[in-house]
């Protein structure tokens, strides 16, 4: 059974690792050169002091005499032999003058023993070694001196307390390091987790349908802005959504309600015979059900232009001629309302644009059949053609009444209509935008709309091309 822990909990934890980790490998390492940093001190100065020593011995021979000072030499040995140095002397002839184990045995036999034993207990490996030095005075040798001490170094007491204490400071500080990451971690975790908690608690109203939510939160973190923003978006996206699926819940019913109506109402009274069954009132039905019957079909054309798995045959086409042949088509509705059409394209140019061109014909044919349908008589349809390096754009523009600003952002949801009233005689069941957008997005483009400034619709269309490589090998 897998076993859950809370973001806080586990962010704490994480924080507090990371610095534990961190802190241990920062003492060790500053432990570690630390001691080594002292060590060549400590053996820096051991050789420093044996050299002094050894100096200090020159200043008590007598060159007028040719004597040595018994008593000073005994007393600097005394003071050497303290600090762990044992002195021995010899002459120019190489006869001994002084030598501190044969004068104080007992003394330097405890000063060995005393030495070796705290390296011992500290965990020290070495052992006694000797160094010789030439004694001179006024530029003539004298003698020599050896001094033999615990190498390659020793430690005093107060060198072992003083590492102790070092000890003891970076333990202190690693502990208060983990203290305080382990408060901060806290704080930092809780957070961190509250506005994800918050998002969580959205989360699961919105699930549950609750989609007016709003989650504000004053977070300063860019990702967790971000993630607020995401739900706002996903619950405004979902109440959207809920509101299409009424509404088109209401506009089918409404879509059918009619001819159904009309229908119903006809054959009962045909029925019951109050209508005779003459050939104009059958007619009237069959209008009905054909009017049914495109419905359907407008609702076939949405389902095969949404389909994730709309088969396009793509191919380089040619958008100007494609235009000209969809508006040639359309000659007699142009004729018949005294519209003024205008194609043009920049320089003459021919764009190119890689689709399926019967679906990207339907999509011009429905822009240029809105475009006649709501421009008012003796009006005008321009269209504009043209090549971007990345795309080839259809443009089109009436000089119709437009739509209102508000309805601008709903015109390609499938059954919207600006006509609350559903006029057949204004427009069709409202499902052609949403194909135009559909087969469009199914080709990696996009469309949209907007209301030109001196009155009219925009719809601008935006089509991939193909490199001319491509075009040529095709």
């Amino acid at each position: 059974m897998n076993k859950t822990r809370a973001l806080r909990t586990q962010l704490s934890l994480a924080i507090v690792v990371v610095v534990l980790v961190t802190v241990a490998l920062i003492s060790f390492m500053s432990n570690t050169l630390i001691h080594r940093q002292f060590e060549a001190y400590v053996t820096e100065r051991q050789r420093l002091r044996a050299e002094t020593i050894a100096d200090n011995v020159s200043q008590y021979y007598n060159g007028l005499t040719n004597e040595w000072d018994l008593p000073a030499i005994h007393a600097l040995s005394m003071y050497s032999l303290y600090d762990g140095y044992i002195l021995k002397i010899y002459g120019a002839r190489g006869a001994a003058v002084w030598d501190a184990e044969s004068h104080d045995m007992a003394q330097c036999q405890q000063v060995v023993g005393e030495i070796s034993r705290r390296m011992a207990a500290h965990g020290a490996s070495g052992d006694f070694e000797t160094l010789d030095y030439d004694l001179t005075q006024s530029g003539q040798k004298i003698g020599s001196a050896s001094v033999k001490y615990y190498g390659p170094f020793f430690f005093s007491e107060s060198d072992f307390t003083f590492l102790s204490s070092l000890n003891l400071i970076l333990l202190a500080a690693g502990a208060l390091s983990l203290a305080f990451s382990f408060v901060a971690g806290w704080f930092l975790a809780r957070r961190i987790a509250r506005p994800i908690r918050r998002t969580v608690d959205v989360a699961l109203q919105i699930a549950s349908g609750h989609y007016d939510i709003q989650f504000e939160s004053q977070t300063k973190t860019r990702e967790l802005r971000g993630l607020v923003s995401a739900i706002n978006h996903l619950a405004e996206a979902l109440a959207r959504q809920k509101q299409l699926r009424k509404q088109l819940t209401a506009d089918v019913a409404h879509e059918l309600r009619t001819p159904l109506t009309t229908l119903g109402s006809h054959l009962e009274a045909m029925i019951e015979r109050v209508w005779e069954p003459t050939p104009e009132r059958l007619k009237s039905c069959h209008e009905e059900i054909l009017r049914l019957g495109k419905m359907v079909e407008d609702l076939e054309r949405l389902e095969r232009a949404e389909n994730d798995h709309l088969t396009l045959v793509k191919a380089p086409v040619s958008l100007y001629e494609l235009t000209q042949t969809v508006c040639d088509n359309f000659a007699a509705e142009f004729a018949n309302k005294r519209l003024r059409l205008e194609i043009k394209t920049p320089d003459g140019a021919a764009p190119v644009a890689y689709a399926d061109k019967d679906r990207i014909g339907g999509v011009v044919s429905n822009l240029v059949s809105n475009a006649i349908k709501y421009t008012p008589e003796d009006g005008e349809v321009s269209i504009l053609v043209r090549e971007t390096p990345d795309a080839a754009l259809f443009v089109i523009e009436d000089t119709g009444p437009g739509v209102p600003e508000a309805e601008l952002p709903y015109i390609f949801e499938r059954f919207y209509r600006a006509d609350k009233s559903r006029n057949r005689g204004t427009g069709g069941a409202g499902v052609g935008l949403a194909i135009v957008k559909s087969v469009v997005e199914a080709h990696g483009g996009t469309v949209s709309a907007e209301n030109c400034p001196g009155g009219g619709c925009r719809f601008t269309v935006r089509l991939p091309v193909r490199p001319t490589s491509i075009f040529q090998d095709a």
